[in-house]
């Protein structure tokens, strides 16, 4: 199975998880170019996808999502409030409704030879979620869009080989930064997205022997820089009580307007 960011960032969002049959695109919320040339990377096209999994309705997640589904008709699975939301944005256009199937949190289903299990996360949308992909033993989540984690949060992610977690902010930076005060009470609230100082403390919650790669995404143009990103977490991990630090696996940082680099399971 294979994890490979196409975008990320609270500017558009568009990430590949696939296996050597199946290919699946979670969200789409930039260009169907920059998807097309994304695609073309991994040696696949716009006819190779087996469908599409957003997670919910906010502009950075579903705005190339109209076009694309007017181009390239496929499967669209997405709860019943985000598909609600989604019919009702006049901004995307005309769309199928028959292509949108409804999926729930905690139900598993299946896409050809992956399975896919939705997870409930804190977010100001109407009904958001994360995935979780399961391959053989393999297992891989993405979780983005989440203002805080609990138990169940952990739960769901435990014994994860590849995670894409959200490092959306460094405080710091939203709290001197130019954005309204409303906004910024929004960003740090327990619906808004998670700072990089809580995707370190998560993450340290979800280490494990086999875990092979993090990478942090869906981080803010204006409060956040990869690097201070990445060098939290990675101080997180190293400064903390359990036994294991940064370099016992592959940590790197989505890029916003390219594709990063791909997690390769096999």
């Amino acid at each position: 199975m294979r994890l490979c960011s196409i975008a990320s960032g609270s500017s558009g969002n568009c990430i590949y998880v696939g296996s050597d049959t199946t290919h699946l695109l979670v969200d789409d919320g930039v260009a169907g170019k920059r998807v097309e040339a994304g695609l073309r990377e991994l040696d696949l096209g716009f006819h190779d996808l087996d469908g599409i999994l957003i997670t919910h309705e906010h502009s950075d997640h579903i705005g190339g999502l109209g076009v694309l589904l007017r181009k390239h008709a496929m499967p669209v699975y997405c709860t019943e409030g985000t598909r609600d939301a989604i019919l009702r944005c006049t901004s995307l256009g005309k769309m199928d409704p028959e292509l949108f199937h409804v999926i729930r949190p905690d139900e598993a289903f299946t896409i050809k030879d992956i399975t896919v299990d939705p997870m409930h996360i804190s977010h100001d949308a109407a009904d958001p979620v994360a995935y979780r992909f399961l391959y053989g033993k393999q297992k891989i989540a993405v979780v983005t869009d989440l203002g805080t984690y609990d138990d169940y949060t952990v739960n769901c992610l435990k014994h994860t080989d590849v995670l894409m977690l959200e490092a959306n902010h460094d405080v710091r930076m939203l709290e001197s930064g130019p954005y309204p005060y409303q906004l910024k009470v929004r960003i740090l609230g327990d619906k808004g997205h998670l700072s990089n100082d809580l995707s370190g403390e998560l993450l340290c919650k979800l280490l494990h022997d086999d875990l092979k790669a993090v990478i942090l995404g869906h981080l803010s143009k204006e409060n956040n820089m990869p690097e201070i990103a990445f060098e939290t977490v990675k101080q997180t991990v190293d400064h903390s009580d359990i036994p294991y630090r940064s370099g016992d696996f592959k940590m790197l940082v989505a890029k916003r307007s390219e594709v990063t680099e791909a997690i390769d399971l096999g």
